[in-house]
């Protein structure tokens, strides 16, 4: 049976080793706890995809018929919100080769935000299915397909077939393996700013709307890969911007048109773009879509955003609160803001140039504009939101924000 003082030392060794487990328990789930339990509580915390402060709404502008910056668009007053710049996390760390995606996976806010596993941005053919109709049909444009006839739609994407559609450009031809692209907004920060050699030192260059480069060469480049827009603001600019010089989208032999699907003369335009005859329908009846992309403007010169890609951005980086107001059903990003936002998604390295900065006020609405007008906001777009995106991301490193 053993001795009393035997029994004894057993007693306490048990109760030290007790002792002892209680204690390292207690310090394991408040100071190691395991990764999974820490994920499982992070996903259970509320996910802020607002990236600034609400503000006031606007008044309302029709989202097909107003452009930004044209004379026949429903303007609104100065946000309350004041433009200020985020304070800094943590110190951060410029790589001169770290890749977009590196950049975002490693910061704790955008890490959380940025997917870089979605599906492309671009839209083609295999894309119209049963499936796809069934779920867009209940999403309105330019997240979905709500209201617009089957056959419009159906018809456009089968125009899209080749592989060319697939992607917005093939990585294969950049053989050193580190994409650079340029994102140039029309902002009045341009003017003077002498920045196109750096512009067109870029891989690919990206323009959107009224890109007046004919006696601005020196501050916004020449170089152009890509000019984004939906009909809407192609053609407004044409009238808005004609003064400036602007009587002619871009052409090229290398250029590619990226349309942004806000209604349906967009997928109807592209369509007759393709087969190169007028448009049949619609309010762009009779128009012949080779004056606007040339005459040899085949399928391979074309992109579609993709209307998932677009509900994603807005969703996770320009969720508004005007998506909660009487004018939440007008609300969509900016055209700059959609195609910036691409390039973050395709590049490899991003610059962004004439985009709204904290002190925006100093400058014209445009860099083309003769005397100096301010910025006008908009009610179907949050300017102050999407600048502090800007800043916010430029700030991570993900991207680099012209700043003067």
């Amino acid at each position: 049976m053993g001795s009393p003082h035997w029994k004894r030392l057993c007693l306490l060794f048990l109760a030290g080793l007790t002792s002892s487990l209680l204690l390292y328990g207690h310090y394991y789930t408040t100071v190691e706890s395991p990764t999974s339990q820490r994920i499982i509580a992070s996903l259970l915390q509320p996910e802020l995809l607002v990236l600034a402060p609400p503000r006031t709404s606007h008044r309302t502008g029709s989202r097909t018929g107003t452009l930004e910056g044209s004379s026949e668009s429903v303007k609104s007053s100065k946000p309350s919100t004041e433009l200020k710049e985020p304070k800094p996390r943590r110190k951060q760390v410029h790589h001169a080769f770290a890749s977009v995606m590196a950049r975002a996976k490693a910061d704790p806010k955008f890490g959380k935000i940025f997917r870089f596993n979605t599906p492309g941005c671009s839209m083609w053919d295999q894309h119209f299915t049963p499936e796809t109709w069934e779920r867009l049909k209940t999403r309105h444009v330019p997240y979905g397909w709500q209201g617009l006839p089957y056959r419009v739609v159906g018809s456009t994407l089968q125009q899209l077939n080749t592989s060319a559609n697939r992607h917005l450009f093939n990585k294969d031809a950049f053989p050193r393996g580190c994409i650079r692209c340029a994102v140039v907004g029309n902002g009045g920060i341009l003017n003077g700013s002498r920045q196109g050699k750096a512009i067109d030192e870029h891989d690919l260059v990206f323009r959107i709307n009224g890109a007046v480069i004919k006696g601005f060469e020196e501050d916004v480049g020449t170089k152009i890969s890509f000019y984004g827009f939906t009909v809407n603001t192609m053609k407004n600019s044409l009238i808005a911007y004609e003064e400036y010089g602007f009587t002619q989208i871009p052409q090229g032999k290398d250029l590619r048109y990226i349309f942004i699907p806000s209604d349906a003369r967009d997928y109807i335009m592209l369509k007759a773009a393709i087969q190169g005859s007028p448009v049949p329908e619609g309010s762009d009846k009779g128009d012949k879509p080779q004056k606007y992309f040339g005459p040899e403007a085949s399928a391979e010169k074309f992109k579609l955003l993709h209307p998932d890609f677009l509900q994603y951005l807005t969703a996770r980086f320009l969720r508004s609160a005007l998506l909660n107001t009487q004018y939440g059903s007008l609300y969509m990003p900016s055209t700059g803001a959609l195609m910036l936002l691409t390039a973050l998604h395709t590049c490899d390295q991003v610059s962004a140039y004439g985009f709204i900065t904290s002190n925006y006020e100093q400058f014209s609405d445009h860099y083309y504009e003769l005397e100096k007008k301010p910025l006008v906001f908009y009610a179907n777009h949050d300017m102050m939101l999407e600048a502090m995106l800007w800043r916010s991301l430029h700030r991570a490193g993900i991207m680099s924000l012209y700043q003067r």
